[in-house]
């Protein structure tokens, strides 16, 4: 499985545009090029029974399960929506921009 050129990367403003949390928004914490996932905060909350160990004591436990890069929508706070990002090449460098403003994002 080759390695997937996103246009999302961490610590972006997303949109969830598909699915059960479909409308919130949220940062992306951590992103799986190789699998096209990416995890947001406090998005795609599942619980999980853990065993208590020596390390740790068990009980209910909340965590985020990672989206599909599909689902999520780079935001736009600005315009207050999701919009499309792009990339151009401005001053010999590559950056992101979205297609409905051209603002550049980075």
């Amino acid at each position: 499985m080759s390695k997937a050129k996103l246009k999302i990367k961490r610590d972006d403003q997303v949109i969830v545009i598909a699915g059960k949390d479909k409308g919130k928004t949220g940062r992306v914490t951590k992103v799986y090029p190789q699998k096209s996932r990416v995890i947001v905060e406090g998005i795609n909350v599942v619980k999980r029974h853990r065993k208590p160990t020596q390390m740790s004591e068990g009980g209910i436990v909340e965590k985020e399960m990672p989206l599909h890069v599909s689902n999520v929508m780079y935001y736009d706070a600005d315009a207050g929506k999701g919009c499309r990002i792009g990339f151009k090449i401005e001053d010999g460098k590559k950056v992101r921009y979205c297609k409905q403003t051209g603002k550049v994002i980075d």
